[in-house]
């Protein structure tokens, strides 16, 4: 689990809490009113920005990725696929059979060498699934960017009509407080979901999005050289060019020729 994303959000609302009980009470800031315009409004220009297909592929997708981490690292991956080489020069391919991974779409690409498909056909699947992936997570990405743009801009027209509502009914004072409180609260709203929420997930995939792109096509390269009958010493050493160079010996030596 990535621990700093559900931290930042525990974090963010106890000081917004924080905040608003230290000045009164908390139903000071309830308002069913400010609550629609902001996320009923945020829904509608969503649902005319994106397609149906990418609302349902993207949302779930990208919250699960903003709340999880990869099981392996670039480095593990690495040590992974050299320990993966060497039972495949010990064994065949058929000793792949009985090897385990945490990492699923490794797994695939094992089980492909294992049934002895050819490299062609190893390829053109893993990049395949590989770019659908990312397509996905991508699309998630830009559909929390767009609720995160389309917020704030709700939370104005929420001001707005709540100060029409206010100048309104001038001569009923006791009108003019409740819709200046409803004109405000929708500003607060679509500023909270913009910038503690939608922004800083859209943030969070763009950077596993980089991660899971570079770990994918790692994991592409490392199974490719494993079906060539690569060595693993050569495998180890072909993929640490991934790897940023002070992470590339940052561990033990090579798996021994």
């Amino acid at each position: 689990m990535d621990i700093m994303t559900g931290a930042g959000l525990v974090a963010g609302l106890i000081v917004i809490a924080t905040m608003v009980f230290l000045g009164g009470d908390i139903s000071m800031f309830m308002s069913d009113h400010a609550a629609i315009i902001i996320f009923g409004g945020s829904a509608a220009a969503t649902m005319i920005r994106f397609p149906l297909s990418a609302l349902a592929h993207g949302l779930p997708l990208g919250m699960k990725f903003a709340f999880t981490m990869s099981r392996l690292s670039a480095h593990d991956l690495v040590d992974e696929l050299a320990r993966i080489a060497e039972i495949a020069r010990k064994q065949g391919p058929v000793g792949l059979e009985k090897v385990e991974t945490d990492e699923p779409f490794l797994a695939k690409g094992i089980r492909y060498v294992a049934d002895g498909y050819d490299l062609d056909f190893i390829r053109d699947n893993l990049e395949r699934d590989r770019d659908n992936f990312l397509l996905h997570l991508n699309e998630g990405s830009k559909i929390y960017r767009a609720v995160g743009d389309c917020a704030p801009a709700f939370g104005m027209i929420g001001t707005l009509i709540g100060m029409v509502q206010m100048f309104s009914n001038m001569s009923d004072p006791s009108k003019l407080g409740p819709f200046m409180a409803t004109a405000l609260l929708a500003t607060l709203y679509g500023a909270l979901v913009a910038n503690l929420l939608c922004l800083p997930i859209a943030d969070k995939l763009h950077g596993k999005l980089i991660d899971e792109e570079t770990n994918r096509t790692l994991i592409i390269d490392g199974i490719l050289m494993i079906r060539d009958s690569k060595s693993p010493t050569l495998v180890r050493e072909m993929l640490l060019a991934y790897l940023p160079e002070k992470h590339r010996h940052a561990e033990g030596e090579p798996v021994p020729a």
